[in-house]
């Protein structure tokens, strides 16, 4: 078996880390392994630690070491897309985390460490299509947070603590068995409308999300179907109709 592959999946040398590092308009250093087959957590990365950024998204990551808490200029971290079923402790010690996407893993409610809290500047934390049965109510001391994703989950509540955060704007729920958003699933429209458009290639998609798509595909072909086709009522353009040069020239007719 070539050097590399297998349940290792793709290796990652310290030079292939450093071609990928760009510079993002907010002038912060990114390090963007996303999409590169990763399947163990990548220890070369520790030599360029003081990246502000760091995208390991769309990967094969099943758990993260806790050496990632050598990351401390992290302000931006992407793990989404991966196989994650826990988090480690030393997460919490990226104080400087603004920006956490865990969302589209296997995290469930147990997998999530009460480190976790630690991260006081957090703003977004996106744990979205995970397999979180409860939220821990120590997430209500994240009081920076302005944006929670807690959708596609098995949520039955939300804690108040979470809900009452002072400076939560965004909360998304959505496809979760809530008793109170039960009756607003109910649908308005036969027509739904799109709110947002993500363009990515099939083979990026995880198994639920292409099913989702294919699902979509389907009923917007019915649609199409259930369109009515032009009218088979008999048309004809070329005839002039009463107010025409026939009626004008009537007079001639009747002389000949």
């Amino acid at each position: 078996m070539p050097k590399g592959k297998g349940p290792q999946g793709k290796r990652i040398t310290l030079k292939m880390a450093k071609n990928s590092i760009r510079v993002a308009f907010n002038g912060r250093r990114r390090l963007d392994l996303s999409k590169m087959g990763i399947a163990t957590f990548p220890k070369c990365i520790l030599e360029l630690a003081d990246v502000e950024e760091l995208d390991l998204s769309r990967n094969m990551l099943k758990k993260i070491p806790n050496i990632i808490e050598k990351f401390q200029n992290l302000m931006w971290l992407d793990l989404h897309s991966n196989q994650l079923d826990e988090l480690p402790a030393a997460i919490g010690t990226l104080q400087n985390l603004t920006f956490l996407n865990l969302c589209n893993n296997k995290l469930t409610t147990k997998g999530l460490p009460e480190e976790l809290t630690l991260l006081r500047n957090l703003r977004t934390l996106n744990l979205g299509l995970n397999c979180l049965e409860t939220i821990p109510t120590t997430l209500g001391t994240l009081r920076e947070l302005i944006e929670l994703g807690l959708f596609d989950n098995a949520l039955t509540i939300i804690p108040k603590s979470v809900k009452n955060l002072p400076k939560l704007e965004r909360l998304n729920v959505k496809r979760n068995p809530l008793p109170e958003f039960a009756e607003e699933e109910k649908p308005i429209d036969t027509i739904k409308r799109i709110e947002s458009l993500y363009l990515v290639e099939k083979k990026d998609l995880c198994g639920s999300c292409l099913q989702t798509c294919q699902g979509e595909r389907d009923e917007l072909h019915k649609l199409e179907d259930m369109t009515p086709g032009p009218s088979n009522k008999p048309s004809f353009p070329s005839l002039l109709t009463p107010n025409s040069s026939a009626r004008d020239n009537q007079e001639e007719w009747r002389i000949k």
